[in-house]
């Protein structure tokens, strides 16, 4: 019985060592179990905060004529979309017949980033312009040189 009795102490002596590593690894992984507290997580990054609207350098609303260095030009109406406080300058455009490319079905406008950009019926972009002094010059969607200059 003194035999028995001392493997059982053996057992549970080697148990007793196993929890305390057990015991040890979970509180370097999380802390201490005995009462400190884990470290506060770092606070998250502030958001970036959006990009002031800029007005256009030049007021778009009016007549323009658009001008394609392929060839073919045709005249646009540009409107201002009322809109709330600090949102993006952006309106509707009415082509007038006869426009290159797929400029007929030019609806929108929008001012972002110093970069006029048209757009289709469906939202699709078909043109990005920079302002030049009395013009807008960019490119279409393929590329391709365009000027849109305001009538007077």
């Amino acid at each position: 019985m003194g035999l028995a009795r001392t493997g059982f102490r053996r057992t549970a002596a080697a148990k007793g060592v196993v929890g305390l590593v057990l015991l040890a690894g979970l509180a370097g992984c999380s802390g201490s179990l005995l009462g400190s507290q884990p470290e506060p997580a770092p606070a998250p990054a502030a958001a970036a905060e959006p990009e002031a609207a800029t007005p256009p350098p030049v007021d778009i609303t009016g007549r323009w004529q658009l001008s394609a260095a392929a060839g073919g030009a045709c005249f646009m109406t540009f409107a201002k979309a009322s809109g709330s406080a600090g949102a993006l300058p952006q309106g509707s455009i009415a082509p007038e017949g006869g426009c290159p490319g797929n400029f007929f079905t030019s609806r929108r406008w929008v001012f972002e980033h110093g970069v006029l950009i048209i757009r289709d019926f469906k939202g699709r972009q078909l043109a990005q312009l920079s302002y030049l002094g009395a013009h807008f010059e960019g490119q279409d969607a393929s590329g391709s040189a365009l000027t849109l200059s305001k009538q007077m």
